[in-house]
């Protein structure tokens, strides 16, 4: 009895050791991890709820009454604001336009990197160079090169014969187009760099494997390359897509949401609305819409990639 007796109690007082000692774990973890999320908090976290928040108001600048909280009223007159909705419309035809060119060039480059060629270090060092350049001076260099007197754009069509040129930046159905190209050019770095490391990890032995049953370059990629690298070029096409949504400083410095707005995205109109004519809180039910739509793509693309993972 006696044995039994301190063998129960030992039962029990060891779990409360183990208690203790995992709500000190809890507790170093925490105020290790404080030090991180106290940035987050005050730099991402509040800016978004005061931004919520503001979108209910009839925040204006210059005001000299006090902000009034006007319930959704921001909201009913986005439903009828159509230079709203043209705005999101050019948005979707911008990411699409520039995620979907950026993902199949990038996918070519990155084979062509990961292939053992002379000099690849050199190459690799050279494709993430638009990477390491800031938005504002990707802006300002294409802009010149679109120049309708001395770009180098115009320059080469007239010496090649070809026409005088045109002011690309500027014509109603090629500005869109034209800026489309350079978002191409600008995140194309990133999606390589990205698919790069899923095609170094794939292992040799099931290419060689799949050469030696007489498999062709198509088929290899098709039966080996693609399954390996499926689950990056997922996270990174839609993360790309999301990014390209809510561009701003590059289309900003290229076109300013010209010519007619038919390169304003909405980025862009909330912008104009919120530093240009004063309506903050109307500016920020549009960021509030915004959010509301990235976040259920988002939602739609992580249900994906949890069904993938059921399935696999």
């Amino acid at each position: 009895m006696t044995l039994t007796t301190a063998t129960a109690r030992s039962g029990r007082k060891a779990p409360r050791g183990g208690r203790k000692d995992g709500r000190r774990r809890d507790g170093a973890t925490w105020f290790l991890v404080l030090p991180a999320l106290i940035p987050i908090l005050i730099l991402s976290v509040g800016p978004l709820l005061y931004g919520i928040a503001l979108a209910f108001t009839d925040a204006q600048s210059g005001r000299t009454r006090s902000t009034q909280w006007i319930g959704v009223l921001n909201f009913q007159d986005l439903l009828h604001d159509t230079l709203f909705w043209d705005s999101f419309r050019i948005g979707l035809l911008w990411a699409v336009g520039v995620t979907v060119p950026q993902f199949v060039l990038a996918l070519g480059l990155a084979l062509l990197l990961d292939a053992n060629l002379r000099m690849r270090w050199l190459a690799r060092a050279l494709a993430i160079i638009p990477w390491a350049m800031p938005e504002v001076v990707v802006g300002i260099m294409w802009r010149l090169v679109y120049n309708p007197d001395a770009g180098i754009l115009n320059e080469t069509i007239r010496d090649l014969g070809l026409g005088d040129g045109r002011d690309w930046l500027t014509g109603l159905a090629t500005a869109l187009p034209a800026v489309i190209v350079v978002g191409v050019w600008a995140g194309m770095p990133q999606t390589t760099v990205a698919l790069l490391a899923g095609l170094q990890n794939t292992p040799h032995e099931l290419h060689e494997a799949a050469a030696l049953d007489g498999a062709g370059a198509w088929r290899r990629f098709r039966t080996v390359t693609w399954p390996a690298i499926r689950p990056v070029a997922l996270a990174i096409s839609a993360l790309n897509f999301i990014w390209n949504f809510n561009s701003f400083a590059l289309v900003y410095v290229l076109t300013s949401g010209g010519p007619g707005g038919r390169t304003r995205l909405p980025m862009l109109f909330a912008y104009e609305e919120a530093f240009r004519y004063g309506q903050f809180g109307y500016a920020a039910a549009m960021g509030c819409v915004m959010v509301a739509v990235i976040s259920v793509l988002l939602a739609f693309y992580l249900v994906g990639r949890l069904r993938g993972g059921e399935d696999a």
